[in-house]
């Protein structure tokens, strides 16, 4: 399979995006599911800065993402798909059986959310859909950069 990462990143495409997740696993697409920013010219532009030659770049709506990744699945491609919240890639996880793992990346202090590692806060609802999509089958895990050991979310959250 293709899809090497499904990260959960409420900053999108930025540095350990690219360098801290990308050249480790010699990642050359990025999938970034967000309507906003499929929408938005402005913001695709200053995503395409961020991402260093050798890596194309995808910016989709979430009602296009899974076919997308069906076509991807027997590519070439060593994909990474990004979205930037916990209810955008439950609800594509849930869409397209090419999602098997999800890693919490970088989900920030908010309101009404919890810390649980220095880059993961939750909120209870948050938390509550991935459990749910864990009981699915897809294995839930937090990971700030793929040189650090995962922590499940069982450990996570108990």
């Amino acid at each position: 399979m293709s899809i090497i990462v499904a990260r959960i990143d409420d900053r999108l495409v930025h540095g350990q995006v690219v360098i801290g997740w990308g050249r480790p696993l010699e990642l050359n697409r990025i999938v970034l599911v967000d309507a906003e920013v499929a929408g938005s010219d402005f913001e695709r532009d200053l995503y395409r800065m961020a991402v260093p030659a050798g890596i194309d770049v995808e910016f989709l709506r979430p009602v296009e993402a899974p076919g997308r990744l069906a076509a991807l699945a027997d590519g070439p491609d060593r994909v990474l798909v990004l979205t930037g919240s916990v209810a955008g890639m439950t609800w594509l996880a849930r869409a397209s059986n090419q999602i098997r793992s999800v890693n919490l990346g970088g989900i920030h202090a908010g309101p009404g959310r919890r810390e649980y590692l220095r880059y993961v806060y939750l909120s209870p609802e948050e938390l509550a859909d991935l459990r749910a999509l864990a009981a699915t089958g897809v294995s839930v895990t937090a990971q700030d950069l793929p040189t650090t050991a995962p922590v499940s979310l069982e450990s996570l959250a108990p």
